[in-house]
């Protein structure tokens, strides 16, 4: 199985995603929006980073218990519940998805929301990843 990354020139160069992934076979696999809670649903932390990385950790445990590795993962909606703080603290965020995910990148959208399942949480991720057959 193979992914292409589909980046149009028209659209200028993306930073830290990809407009499009194409793949040539394979399974999807649907994750559910994880939050940054562990293990007994308690959120982590109060800090922003600290719930993205776990709730990235949280995306990359169900890919790998669905058999798959974090570079199958094609696509990731990132729901935040302030936009300025995700901004705000890019690099940080940046530094926890390298450590998770590395020099790939799916197709991505962020999305502003009013409150998450939790209402504590200020970060959910969900994911589509195309394992092998």
């Amino acid at each position: 199985m193979t992914f292409k990354l589909i980046n149009p020139a028209s659209l200028g160069t993306p930073r830290g995603y990809s407009n499009g992934v194409l793949t040539d076979a394979g399974r999807l696999l649907f994750v559910a929006g994880q939050i940054g809670w562990d293990e007994k649903q308690a959120i982590v932390s109060d800090d922003f980073v600290a719930q993205f990385d776990r709730a990235l950790a949280n995306v990359v445990a169900v890919v790998i218990a669905a058999g798959g590795e974090p570079h199958q993962i094609a696509r990731l909606t990132l729901y935040v519940t302030d936009k300025r703080e995700y901004v705000n603290r890019r690099e940080e965020v940046g530094q926890s998805y390298r450590a998770h995910l590395g020099k790939h990148f799916p197709a991505m959208a962020l999305v502003e929301v009013k409150g998450l399942l939790d209402d504590k949480a200020k970060v959910e991720i969900e994911a589509v990843a195309v394992l092998n057959p």
